[in-house]
């Protein structure tokens, strides 16, 4: 029994690779490095997108408050992962929040030298609009799921997701996640307390460890058995 990840993760392959060397000239001309602290904003809800944001290392999360005034998480983003651009392409300023979650690196592409390349490069159009269409669906497949779940299998799901994010390729070792318990639960959309309950039954029952903030996913087939959206 298999976890497939491409339901709920963004496997988006990179808007650079492929393009036109003058295409990719011109974009890596005018790239800027971010360095950001852990905690800092990137850009906030309601702001106009000034541009393209690829993640070079680190972690960030994005998000919205809901109807208590606390943070929903709606996605982490890994190394690798692009972010901030589809409210550039539709005009709109940015739905939700974006803050990193440890220290980062970030590739900030402006918008007007990205607009220049995609008017003439056919390949970064047709990766945006592969992109688009695969992150849709990954927020419709999450959206459904946690509407339909109990907070254990919210978190059940929420820990499968992390783990094959994060795990190394080829690596057969379990996976380490290090986010507060306030991240945590802000991802799965519960209260700390309730959170923390549900990681120390699952730490009984052998399904996790944990040492201090960090967890250590230890059977991932148990998780599995507690949710159907696998």
């Amino acid at each position: 029994m298999n976890f497939n990840i491409s339901r709920y993760h963004f496997n988006t392959e990179s808007l650079l690779d492929d393009l036109d060397p003058e295409h990719f000239e011109k974009l890596a001309a005018s790239m800027q490095q971010i360095e950001k602290k852990k905690g800092e904003i990137i850009f906030k809800k309601g702001e106009s997108s000034k541009g393209v944001y690829i993640l070079k290392k680190g972690k960030v999360k994005i998000f919205q408050m809901n109807q208590d005034s606390r943070p929903q998480i709606l996605y982490i983003y890994k190394s690798g992962e692009s972010f901030g651009y589809k409210p550039l392409l539709c005009k709109e300023t940015h739905p939700v929040t974006a803050a990193t979650l440890e220290d980062s690196i970030i590739s900030f592409i402006p918008k007007a030298p990205f607009f220049e390349v995609l008017k003439v490069s056919p390949q970064l159009s047709n990766r945006l609009l592969f992109n688009l269409s695969h992150e849709f669906t990954v927020w419709v497949n999450t959206t459904t799921a946690f509407a339909q779940q109990t907070v254990k299998e919210r978190f059940a799901l929420t820990l499968l997701i992390l783990n094959e994010k994060y795990k190394k390729a080829g690596s057969k070792k379990p996976v380490e996640l290090n986010l507060s318990r306030e991240d945590l639960s802000c991802y799965v959309g519960t209260a700390s307390e309730s959170l923390i309950r549900i990681i120390r039954e699952f730490k009984e029952k052998k399904i996790l460890e944990v040492k201090g903030r960090k967890i250590k996913i230890i059977d991932p087939k148990a998780l599995m058995s507690l949710t159907e959206f696998y």
